[in-house]
């Protein structure tokens, strides 16, 4: 594998706080949906504030970490007015972007690599899905992370009538973990760019993740 890419430690990043229940946790595709939907909800609260507009003019990074009930009920108290984005049994936060070098404490903490959520044999259906290129192997906060990117890049390109009438149905998002051959061929039906990784985690540079696409229910 291709050498990890640090991260620039000026650089703005967004962390998205994924609830992690150990003794009744919700499923992984439930819990990537929330996630994505939590990190747009986030930007969705205050588009214009200059931060976003610096984030999203750089590489728009997104930090997934996991935090247990008591850790995540702190998190809200720090950021009372934060959204959360709930699906299933899934609960995730979305907080403003950050200096990558400097988060808070408790932010800081709380951790990045190894969240794994367990599968369903449910498959998680909405008119807005996100493929993920099942080969890679991602864990859940990695293939969360990704998801969150392929629905934050569709929407900053998305049609606003289709934004809207997506937000007045409470922003509904599916999941789909596709073979190689069935990526390439929803890749053709992409409703927003293909994300590929910068390769600082799990992954090689350059690995094509995650889309949005529309499918009819």
């Amino acid at each position: 594998m291709s050498e990890l890419r640090e991260r620039d430690p000026d650089e703005l990043v967004q962390p998205i706080i994924l609830r992690i229940d150990k003794e009744d946790p919700s499923s992984e595709d439930d819990g990537i949906s929330a996630v994505a939907r939590a990190a747009v909800i986030a930007y969705l609260s205050a588009p214009q504030d200059p931060h976003w507009q610096i984030w999203a003019e750089q590489a728009f990074a997104k930090s997934v970490r996991r935090a247990n009930p008591k850790m995540f009920d702190k998190v809200l108290q720090m950021y009372p007015e934060a959204m959360l984005s709930e699906v299933g049994k899934a609960q995730a936060v979305g907080l403003p972007p950050l200096p990558a070098n400097d988060l808070p404490k408790l932010i800081a903490k709380l951790q990045v690599s190894g969240t794994q959520l367990p599968k369903s044999d449910q498959v998680l259906i909405s008119e807005v899905n996100i493929a993920i290129k099942d080969s890679l192997h991602m864990s859940t906060g990695k293939a969360a992370a990704q998801a969150a990117h392929a629905l934050f890049a569709w929407l900053t390109q998305e049609q606003g009538e289709n934004i809207e009438r997506w937000l007045k149905a409470h922003a509904p998002v599916g999941v789909q973990h596709l073979p190689d051959a069935e990526f390439r061929r929803l890749r053709e039906r992409a409703a927003g760019p293909v994300i590929q990784d910068a390769g600082r985690t799990e992954i090689e540079p350059g690995s094509e993740t995650a889309f949005v696409y529309f499918r009819s229910i």
